[in-house]
């Protein structure tokens, strides 16, 4: 067994151990196993085939390999040698370090209903409207789920105000569960009932209010990337429509963009 020799006048750490001589290392052959298992090399290279919708024949044709050592492979009842599997990666233009790089995770996120936060529309003192965030537990999302639920006599027909207009980068989907709505967009005014969907250009500035007796409630999906046209006006030079920034969620509170906007990224 290796000793540590202690030089007088030098400090010593103990939690540092010294490093055994390798004729008293010996690799526990179950561990080798369980790291090759944990690879899993064999359904990385069913997962490619199928994907080219390739066969162990054909497979085998361009590899050198027997379609019965593919198959024995792809199970896991053989190891491949370092040449074999670069024979497989190269017809799947993969580098050979594919097979041993961590597997990325699927994104999976349950969110609760009861565990969502129902808040008032934004910059107001009395809202005309309520919303849920769908998918406040994604981190990096590339949409903004939201359900939505409108007030009657707040807003719109009959109300004694119109609704708060607001824009911003991206389309926007609402699809309406309950009641009806108004959506103004632009200078167009639609009238959404039960069932009714609509997808619009979120650049132009927009609204909604509920325009009957009874709440309406809508499922608002929101896509905060500019939309081709925009990019493409941006691209001609200066323009004197209003800037558009996009805009997050910090936490489960709410801030307006600016005094005008009646509602962030949230309900549209």
């Amino acid at each position: 067994m290796a000793t540590t020799n202690i030089i007088p006048g030098e400090s010593w750490h103990p939690d540092i151990h010294p490093v055994p001589e390798p004729s008293n290392v010996q690799v526990d052959g179950e561990a080798v196993e369980s790291i090759i298992l944990e690879k899993r090399i064999g359904e990385r290279i069913k997962h490619l085939r199928i994907r080219k919708s390739m066969g162990l024949v054909e497979l085998g044709r361009h590899t050198g390999l027997s379609a019965s050592f593919l198959s024995q492979l792809e199970t896991g009842r053989v190891v491949p040698t370092l040449r074999n599997l670069t024979r497989i990666a190269m017809v799947f233009s993969k580098d050979l370090s594919y097979f041993f790089e961590p597997e990325p995770q699927t994104l999976f996120r349950v969110h609760r209903g009861k565990d969502r936060v129902r808040l008032p529309q934004s910059g107001v003192p009395d809202p005309s409207y309520y919303f849920e965030s769908l998918g406040y537990m994604v981190p990096d999302r590339q949409l903004d789920p939201y359900l939505a639920e409108f007030v009657p006599g707040k807003a719109g027909p009959g109300a004694g105000q119109d609704p708060r207009p607001h824009q911003h980068f991206g389309c926007e989907f609402l699809f309406v569960l309950s009641g009806a709505l108004e959506i103004r967009h632009g200078a167009n005014t639609h009238r959404v009932e039960q069932g009714d969907a609509i997808y619009f250009d979120a650049s132009t500035v927009h609204s909604y209010a509920c325009c009957g007796d009874t709440p309406a409630t809508a499922l608002i999906v929101t896509l905060q990337q500019p939309t081709p046209a925009l990019e493409a006006n941006s691209s001609r030079g200066p323009s004197t429509a209003p800037a558009l920034r996009p805009r997050s969620l910090p936490g489960n509170a709410l801030r307006p963009q600016s005094a005008k906007p009646a509602v962030t990224r949230n309900a549209g």
